[in-house]
């Protein structure tokens, strides 16, 4: 039985009929949407990459933010600062992956790149870039 159900309203054809990877064999480039892959509460250095404190010296702080904002004006801090939380599971798409091979037979399309999402996820794949 299906595994998933997604419409497409920008589809040529008829309702019901089968979609396969023929489709693509006319497209070089193709776009592929997906869920990130989830990665729990991540500190700023693997959320956004900051460099983090000296790591000799007597520092201490190694893989902490520093500084978020500043003192008594503007007294506060701004949303959308980069700090630490919840990394991944977001909605992704990966654009200009290269057509490596088309399988009609086992309805397989193969792409040069990366693919969003774990294993066995769920995505969808656009013609062009």
């Amino acid at each position: 039985m299906f595994r998933y159900l997604k419409e497409f309203r920008d589809m040529d054809g008829e309702i019901g009929d089968k979609v396969t990877v023929e489709i693509f064999k006319d497209s070089q480039f193709v776009s592929v949407s997906g869920v990130s892959k989830g990665k729990g509460f991540s500190g700023v250095v693997k959320r956004w990459g900051f460099g983090g404190w000296p790591k000799t010296h007597g520092s201490g702080g190694l893989r902490r933010p520093g500084s978020i904002g500043a003192g008594t004006t503007p007294g506060k801090v701004f949303k959308g600062h980069h700090m630490a939380g919840h990394l991944g599971v977001n909605q992704t798409t990966v654009q200009k992956l290269r057509v490596v091979k088309i399988i009609p037979e086992k309805d397989l399309i193969l792409v040069k790149g990366n693919v969003p999402g774990p294993d066995k996820n769920f995505v969808v794949v656009r013609a062009g870039g």
